[in-house]
């Protein structure tokens, strides 16, 4: 009998469901709509990935991450990325320090050093202030002067950027990018949220989120994600998926063969295998659906294609090349 046919499986999926069910019931307390974005962000924290929000000011993006960090007891740090942001001022820096009636180092931990990271505005700091969340990022480590200290865990980075104001900003290098499970785009409320969003903020009391897990449950749900199988012709059409959005391969559509000049990582690949992991759990299935793998595409690859230069003279967007690859290159079952 192999380990999903077991019922303590069973019962770990019923927990699974039951735990992701409350998180997002304590965050929707204090966030208002936003739907597919704390599913999304949900999702990265359990994959073990980071997340990318884009958005314009001011629509709750740092509401939503600390709301997280309250809903799961975990430490929050927030990094404001500016020009002058040095990376000692992200990872740390050793301090002297008086003690036993002499002078000695210190290593003295920046914000870094947190559960739940929201670096904000990441694309406004130099490349070099940049590439210091990159080992976090990768390697849940930071290395200060020969010497390696690792990051509380669970770990996870969340960025925002402002999709309207770009003078000035330093964007992204695609080593950076790949290393973002989704990016996330957080989209204005409607006239009936914003109302509801009046109401909570601009009355007497603040509506505030009870614990709903913790460090260690939130490990446990991630290795629950790691285990749950996939079908082997699913994560085939994972591959081909990916694949098709390199305008090389012969699957392509022409929009892609048009417009990309390099198409997703394999890290693309393992973003949506993982996100579809996710999803099937939160529906109480131990096997991934096609239509986890559906709703994964978007988030998972539209940060990881580049554009050739007809593609940005255009203003292509990247989810509608994605949506093309998703029509020419369909799941068995519906060709």
């Amino acid at each position: 009998m192999g380990k999903t046919d077991t019922p303590r499986f069973d019962e770990q999926i019923e927990a699974f469901q039951w735990d992701c069910a409350a998180i997002v019931e304590q965050v929707r307390r204090v966030i208002v709509g936003c739907e597919p974005v704390i599913d999304q962000v949900l999702a990265c924290l359990l994959s073990g990935g980071h997340a990318l929000l884009e958005g314009v000011p001011g629509i709750g993006k740092t509401l939503l991450v600390r709301t997280l960090a309250q809903a799961l007891e975990l430490s929050f740090g927030r990094i404001q990325f500016t020009p002058d942001l040095m990376p000692a001022d992200i990872t740390g820096t050793y301090v002297v320090v008086d003690e036993n009636g002499g002078k000695s180092f210190r290593f003295e931990p920046g914000p870094i050093f947190a559960n739940l990271v929201l670096a904000d505005e990441i694309n406004r700091a130099t490349p070099k202030t940049q590439s210091a969340v990159l080992e976090a990022m990768q390697e849940q480590t930071v290395s200060v002067s020969r010497t390696t200290h690792a990051l509380p865990s669970p770990f996870l980075v969340l960025a925002t950027q402002n999709p309207l104001e770009m003078e000035g900003t330093y964007p992204l290098p695609e080593a950076q990018l790949d290393r973002f499970l989704f990016k996330i785009r957080v989209d204005g409320p409607s006239a009936d949220e914003l109302v509801t969003i009046l109401d909570r903020t601009t009355g007497a009391e603040t509506p505030t989120p009870q614990q709903a897990a913790d460090g260690a449950r939130i490990e446990q749900m991630r290795r629950l994600v790691r285990e749950a199988p996939a079908a082997a012709h699913v994560k085939k059409y994972i591959a081909q998926v990916v694949l098709a959005s390199h305008p090389q391969n012969e699957s392509a559509p022409e929009s892609v063969r048009k417009f990309v000049r390099y198409g997703a990582s394999p890290r693309a690949a393992q973003a949506i295998l993982l996100a579809a992991k996710v999803s099937a759990l939160r529906d109480g299935r131990a096997n991934v659906a096609f239509d986890d793998v559906l709703a994964a595409a978007c988030p998972a690859m539209r940060h990881r294609l580049i554009l050739s230069f007809e593609g940005q003279a255009e203003g292509i967007e990247p989810d509608q090349l994605i949506r093309d690859v998703l029509e020419t290159v369909r799941p068995p079952e519906t060709v």
